[in-house]
């Protein structure tokens, strides 16, 4: 294993996170500053729930999590959180209740992945198609000038993602963190200052 992957992976465990993608919203946040005190956050993909952690540290005693996944997440995040275990492709009637609850959110941020089968062309549409739910899901529960993250598969469908964007966000951007490791083909595409569409 190389030196850097070490690195995140130790510290991770001695900051008591359950994974090393903590490093990758923090060093997104450190640069787009997107969680703040009192938000509310939508974690989808949140299992083993790094990102929630590291989100319900910033947000305070006034900020509400909705953490979404297909598997149970053990980790536990403070009295403000909500934690469902659900597909994201359902209408599931807790999601759409939680949703309507804690809702409409500052920031929604996507960590999905799909079981990769090793086939580049199709792991990437998986990963889109990911991506895609998560962005519909975002255009629908933002607030105004929200901003919202996904991690995707590079390759034909990275820029297609990211020009559907560009009409509801006044910035659009891509992101490589330094915490990623160099042979993945994962980077992150945020979508900053959300404008609903009118009417």
């Amino acid at each position: 294993m190389k030196q850097y992957q070490d690195h995140y992976f130790k510290k991770a465990k001695q900051e008591n996170y359950p994974a090393r993608a903590v490093y990758k919203l923090q060093e997104m946040n450190n640069k787009f500053k997107l969680l703040k005190p009192g938000m509310a956050v939508l974690d989808l993909g949140a299992a083993p729930g790094s990102w929630s952690l590291y989100a319900s540290q910033k947000l305070g005693d006034k900020g509400r999590l909705l953490a979404v996944d297909l598997q149970e997440i053990q980790q536990g995040f403070g009295p403000l959180a909500t934690v469902l275990a659900c597909d994201v492709f359902s209408d599931a009637p807790e999601l759409t209740a939680a949703l309507a609850e804690i809702g409409p959110f500052d920031l929604v941020m996507s960590d999905m992945a799909p079981a990769t089968i090793g086939i580049k062309f199709a792991d990437q549409a998986r990963s889109a198609a990911l991506c895609e739910r998560a962005r519909d899901l975002a255009l629908a529960n933002l607030k105004f000038h929200g901003n919202f993250v996904a991690k995707i598969f590079e390759g034909p469908d990275s820029k297609p993602f990211k020009e559907s964007l560009r009409p509801h966000f006044d910035t659009v951007r891509g992101f490589k963190p330094k915490s990623s490791r160099s042979e993945s083909k994962e980077t992150f595409i945020l979508g900053l200052g959300f404008r609903p569409a009118r009417g």
